[in-house]
């Protein structure tokens, strides 16, 4: 069965039993590998070209599980309608609830993505690829993956695409991204990772606790903040899988499998990783994530992304994207982004941003560069704290001039009592108070804490 986690939206989700596959599987591979000394990773041109194949060339035993379609180590985008039955044609009963959801190797029924360009230099490895939406019967989707990949010692790096062309042009709202899904054999089943609140310190590690039994009904996957940006499937002598994304702190994960933890990658016991990050996917989009998969002990993973870190502030410049910033009560006008976000200013309309780390003493003050449309006075910025949630008391008001056009506001937050210790998060309430005429704009350009 595949075993999934949608991500920020559903903390704690489960997956019926009944999804176990019954339908044959046409495991007739078509492998194109890249190697060195250190790392050999192989993509299958009949699976969208998903890494189906990880493995230290010198002991050649491959860490990925392939036990159905929805494992791999691959590209898995959601969005709605939920369900998602285009034609009419009916999800599986035990995935109505996923929506939209084209994957890179294939759907539930067996059948395969079709990948339309690949490219091998020896170094590198390019796909062009068809998804399938999982949920259903030979549904191809309406988009297009690509992937490139390159080798950097015992690690790969990592770039995906997504270029959307839907018939559909409503903006949905944003839903957990995977970025990417990682499934490694049962071997590979400690979750280890750093969620502390003193990154980039060599601080304790810590083992994620999550292991679902086969006889369970239900499987579900521990979330936490991975604030170093990385976890790592790893065996008992603590070698493994690492996946590091550094645009990505919320992650999901676990076991699915027996005690034993003895299985190869065609077999049903799997240890799943993915970053995660919430995301709108317009009809039109091109959306990229970059990740890297680091095979190695936990201190050569870790050593790797404390080698790669570069320690500054977040800054969120919406020149051409949303910089993971998604809404509640509202949308935005939709992709391209050109030159800020052109926000419809709805009642109780609210910008949220990513999960990330700083400590409030760096950043004593937030910067945010916006146009505000006639009526708005106010405008209200909220943040949240290390393991909290949003609350009324973190926020402050700030004025806003009302002439629609852009104005720099400096939000002194060090002056609130509430704004101390790590924050990881903020969302800006872009009307506080005021009336407005339906369909007006707020524009903002950047938001930057400094």
């Amino acid at each position: 069965m595949r075993v999934i986690c949608l991500g920020i939206i559903i903390l704690l989700f489960s997956v019926s039993s009944h999804a176990q596959k019954t339908v044959p599987l046409d495991r007739n591979e078509q492998m194109s590998f890249i190697e060195n000394e250190y790392i050999k990773v192989g993509i299958d041109l009949n699976l969208g070209g998903a890494i189906t194949y990880l493995s230290d060339p010198k002991k050649g035993e491959n860490l990925i599980n392939n036990a159905d379609w929805g494992r791999q180590v691959q590209m898995s985008f959601y969005s709605g309608p939920v369900p998602y039955e285009p034609d009419g044609k009916k999800s599986h009963p035990a995935w109505t609830f996923i929506g939209w959801n084209p994957i890179q190797s294939g759907d539930v029924a067996g059948h395969k993505s079709k990948v339309l360009d690949h490219k091998n230099t020896g170094k590198t490895l390019y796909v062009k690829s068809i998804p399938m939406h999982w949920p259903l019967d030979n549904v191809p989707g309406e988009c297009v993956y690509e992937c490139w990949l390159s080798l950097d010692k015992n690690t790969v790096k990592v770039t995906s695409r997504i270029v959307n062309n839907r018939p559909d042009k409503t903006q949905y709202a944003a839903r957990g991204q995977e970025l990417p899904a990682v499934y490694t054999n049962a071997p590979w089943h400690k979750l280890i990772t750093y969620q502390g609140d003193r990154p980039f310190t060599h601080d304790t590690l810590s083992l994620i606790p999550n292991h679902n039994l086969p006889t369970t009904n239900n499987i579900q996957w521990a979330h936490w903040q991975a604030t170093e940006n990385w976890a790592a499937n790893v065996d008992e002598n603590n070698y493994g899988l690492g996946v590091w994304n550094v645009a990505a702190q919320t992650f999901c994960g676990g076991y699915y499998g027996d005690s034993l933890f003895v299985g190869g990658s065609h077999d049903g016991p799997t240890a799943y990783i993915a970053p995660l990050g919430m995301e709108i996917l317009d009809h039109n989009i091109t959306y990229d994530y970059h990740y890297t998969l680091i095979l190695g002990t936990l201190d050569e993973i870790r050593n790797y992304v404390y080698k790669k870190h570069s320690s500054t502030l977040p800054r969120f410049d919406f020149k051409k994207d949303r910089q993971q910033w998604y809404y509640q009560n509202t949308t935005d006008e939709g992709w391209p982004i050109k030159n800020g976000l052109r926000i419809k200013l709805k009642k109780d309309a609210v910008m949220i941003g990513p999960t990330t780390f700083w400590k409030a003493a760096d950043a004593p003050g937030l910067v945010i560069k916006a146009a505000f449309p006639p009526g708005v006075k106010k405008a209200k910025v909220g943040w949240k704290t290390f393991r909290g949630n949003f609350d009324e008391k973190n926020t402050m008001e700030f004025e806003v001039k009302d002439d629609g056009k852009l104005h720099t506001y400096t939000i002194p937050l060090h002056t609130s009592p509430e704004y101390t210790g790590v924050i990881t998060g903020l969302k800006i309430v872009l009307n506080a108070g005021s009336e407005v005429d339906a369909g007006e704009i707020v524009r903002v350009r950047h938001i930057v804490l400094r």
